[in-house]
């Protein structure tokens, strides 16, 4: 019989505890604290499965609430939410160690999904390595799991700020089917392999660099993907994906070339550029 789960909410705000607590009954067992130290109270006598926690509060902050929680009791996944999504907020929301970030307002099933995410999650320690954590240079050493896929999107993602909404839903895709890609056909999925991703914010353009451990491909190689597809047959890369056993899908490449502003791969393969310009022309120097 499974356990039931002990999930503590942080938030001086009494409207968003109500709306957490309405939004995840079911999901186990729900506790709340106003403030960090009363957070802090509750850990030193309580042991939880999961955090939420906003990052700014009266006193002390929820960045400082990371902190303490890895010294006082490590195990449990935090889930930042914040209505900042400040790139210094987010790395430092990486450097100490939250399992993703929710920006404020979201939905329900945004929050439900991060929720399950993270209570079913393995969390190893060292799945995510943090290589750099400065706001415009962010560097991250992934072990070759699927779920980390979504783990990092959450970060990512909140650092688009600088983007219209869809630009933001066209990158998310983006990103996602690359590393997806990465941890499948460059790691086969071995968690014992990592995937390096660098995200770098210059004035103009958020840029992504992602290197596998595979063995590169060549884009006349990969009769798999929709990107080989004659013209006059667009779907034919479905039925040796069959053959294959690969997963439905294929179409990542495509779809990535025709979303991104940029994309540059290496000549091995094994490593690919993605550029977006936060303003509406791309770059013509």
């Amino acid at each position: 019989m499974d356990t039931v789960k002990r999930i503590l909410l942080v938030d001086d705000d009494a409207g968003v505890i109500d709306f957490l607590s309405a939004a995840l009954r079911g999901e186990g067992q729900i506790e709340s604290a106003s403030t960090a130290e009363e957070a802090i109270d509750r850990l030193r006598r309580t042991s939880y499965d999961l955090i939420l926690t906003d990052l700014k509060m009266p006193g002390m902050g929820g960045l400082e609430l990371l902190r303490l929680v890895q010294e006082i009791q490590p195990e449990p996944r935090v889930i930042v939410m914040t209505g900042n999504s400040a790139p210094y907020a987010i790395a430092e929301s990486l450097r100490r160690r939250a399992f993703s970030y929710l920006v404020k307002p979201f939905s329900v099933t945004a929050l439900r999904d991060s929720v399950r995410n993270a209570l079913s999650s393995s969390n190893g320690r060292d799945d995510i390595l943090i290589l750099s954590a400065k706001p415009d240079w962010i560097a991250l050493s992934l072990r070759c799991k699927l779920e980390i896929a979504d783990r990092i999107l959450t970060f990512l993602r909140a650092m688009d700020v600088d983007l219209s909404e869809q630009e933001q839903d066209h990158m998310a895709t983006v990103f996602r089917e690359l590393l997806v890609n990465a941890i499948e056909h460059g790691g086969h999925s071995d968690p014992e392999k990592r995937v390096d991703l660098t995200c770098v914010r210059t004035p103009s353009a958020i840029i992504y660099h992602l290197r596998d451990p595979g063995e590169g491909f060549s884009f006349d190689q990969i009769p798999h993907a929709a990107i080989s597809n004659a013209p006059e047959d667009p779907v034919g890369h479905t039925e040796i994906r069959d053959q294959l056993g690969i997963r439905p899908g294929g179409f990542g490449l495509l779809l990535t070339r025709k979303l991104a502003d940029e994309l540059i791969y290496n000549e091995k393969g094994n490593e690919v550029m993605v550029v977006k310009y936060f303003k509406a022309t791309k770059h013509n120097a």
